[in-house]
């Protein structure tokens, strides 16, 4: 484009949520945004994902926690935090104060945590949306994840779209460790989930051959980073088809505006930068600016042109400029 910036409408929707772009933080790879705010304004992302907030403080699991595998990383971090009095006092007042628009993760051990983080954020002003992290153990059913059971799923959204401000988007952040995703997807929408997050990590483990143990200190850990981006992909592709008037916040291993793209046109009105930003702090400034040139450079005037563009018919996948051309 000769250096000339491109015109494309970035705004997107998220339910009720508008936001002037589609670029977000991934849930845990930046806290509450306050360690990227030195390379950036975060408040000229879509918004801000926190990290994942209990109830109670948490230390978190044994160290070490991080390990690295080819094109991605294991995390093991166990939801280390402040608990809620802490964040609301601190995090969510410094982001109000900044200005960024701010989804709230929240996870819990079982439902009525969940519940009661609702209604602690319930009339927050710096609250835009909550993201339900259901991919914790479930102590109410002996520790199984509740991203992997269609009915723990489905109590704990159901409880917390009750709970939670009914202006407040509430998103179910589902697991990639499941059979069937489209399953859990549907148990969410039908107990009120707004939309999706997709996806979480994949659950995997390295072994130190040195020391012939685990890498990591408790054992297996979260993968995320490259490695996993066709599989979130597939993800965001599947729920997409399968329930394609609910939203999606597409996020696993992006790293540029064309990993973005792939992730818009299977369906997601909005992408999570993650596991990038440990490499690039600047990286979801970055990714906008090159989805933003990637969507000018195939003829779309807006992103919501480009959400799900990839379901279309081979017939029907000609963008605005071919198609201009097609019809001359």
């Amino acid at each position: 484009m000769d250096g000339v910036r491109p015109m494309v409408d970035m705004t997107t929707q998220l339910a009720t949520l508008t936001l002037p772009n589609p670029v977000l933080t991934a849930s845990g790879c930046a806290a509450a945004g306050r360690e990227l705010h030195q390379f950036f304004d975060v408040a000229a992302l879509g918004a801000v994902v926190t990290k994942s907030i209990m109830m109670r403080p948490r230390s978190g699991r044994a160290t070490p926690r991080m390990a690295e595998t080819p094109s991605g990383m294991l995390n093991s971090i166990g939801l280390q935090g402040p608990g809620i009095d802490a964040f609301i006092d601190t995090d969510l007042a410094w982001l109000a104060e900044h200005g960024a628009r701010t989804v709230v993760s929240i996870a819990g051990g079982h439902t009525d945590e969940y519940v009661e983080l609702a209604r602690r954020l319930n009339g927050h002003p710096a609250v835009s949306m909550l993201e339900v992290n259901i991919s914790c153990p479930n102590v109410e059913s002996r520790g199984q994840v509740f991203a992997c059971d269609a009915i723990a799923s489905s109590r704990v959204i159901g409880a917390v779209r009750r709970a939670a401000d009914p202006s407040l988007p509430v998103f179910a952040k589902l697991s990639p460790d499941v059979t069937d995703i489209t399953l859990i997807a549907r148990a969410c929408a039908d107990a009120g989930a707004d939309g999706f997050s997709l996806i979480n990590t994949l659950l995997g483990m390295v072994i130190d051959t040195d020391t012939m143990a685990p890498a990591l200190g408790g054992g297996t850990g979260g993968l995320s980073g490259p490695a996993i981006r066709p599989v979130a992909v597939r993800c965001v592709w599947q729920v997409r088809r399968a329930l394609p008037h609910l939203p999606i916040l597409g996020m696993g291993g992006i790293r540029s505006g064309l990993d973005a793209l792939q992730f818009v046109l299977a369906g997601a009105s909005a992408v999570s930068v993650g596991t990038a930003v440990f490499g690039d702090p600047s990286a979801p400034v970055r990714v906008l600016a090159e989805l933003e040139q990637a969507l000018d450079d195939r003829g779309f005037a807006a992103l919501a042109d480009a959400v799900g563009y990839a379901h279309r018919r081979p017939a029907d996948r000609l963008v605005p400029e071919a198609a201009e051309v097609a019809a001359g």
